[in-house]
């Protein structure tokens, strides 16, 4: 499979708030319907901006689409409002992206979500952005895809209010870790953003070896 096919939802994503910022990290592998692994390196975690990063689930071809539109969209409305838009105001853009492309005619199916990340001067914020539009703000973790059980059972034991980054970006690590260990559709490696009054920035990038030879 190509990246223009499908991604469906077997994947990991994970995003945590921390005292100094946002934690969002996700898995590499792409499979076909959770049973066929169509690409062990596609990164699931793309930054937006300096303020805004997101992860990402559901068809490719869509996903690039909606990517690409958001990034569009934040320029030309900070552009006609001179100033820069706040988090929440960036999520609902992108939810009704969602909306619109889940709801559209079409013979393939416009399945896609997000976990949004972002800062701006009020605070820094994390939001998922559901396949139907619908979009949910979280003051502490949450995690979606076919592995979201095994990396929510890891957060739910871990997570502790004001946790730092750096103890963030570990959480977020070991959360992946679990679901790649044990869901199909989970694993390749992994990918893990920062979001903090210093920007956007990728903090980890792992790519795992899984070959044996004799």
């Amino acid at each position: 499979m190509d990246e223009n096919k499908l991604l469906k939802t077997g994947t990991t994503n994970v995003g945590i708030v921390c005292r100094d910022g946002i934690v969002l990290g996700a898995d590499r592998k792409v499979t076909l319907g959770g049973s066929i692994v169509s690409s062990k390196k596609f990164e699931k975690v793309i930054i937006i901006n300096e303020d805004i990063a997101v992860t990402v689930a559901g068809l490719v071809s869509d996903i690039q689409l909606l990517t690409k539109l958001i990034r569009a969209q934040i320029k030309i409305d900070e552009l006609r409002k001179n100033r820069k838009l706040k988090v929440k105001e960036v999520a609902n853009l992108l939810a009704n992206l969602v909306y619109q492309n889940v709801r559209k005619y079409s013979t393939i199916e416009g399945i896609t979500a997000f976990l949004l990340g972002g800062r701006d001067k009020e605070g820094t914020y994390l939001y998922q952005i559901g396949m139907d539009g619908s979009c949910s703000k979280y003051d502490d973790y949450t995690s979606e895809g076919s592995g979201m059980l095994f990396a929510i059972g890891v957060l739910e034991a871990n997570y502790k209010e004001n946790l730092n980054v750096e103890d963030g970006v570990k959480l977020v690590v070991s959360a992946l870790n679990a679901s790649m260990q044990r869901d199909a559709a989970s694993g390749a490696g992994c990918d893990v953003i920062t979001i903090t009054k210093d920007g956007t920035k990728k903090v980890f990038s792992k790519q795992l070896d899984t070959r044996v030879s004799a």
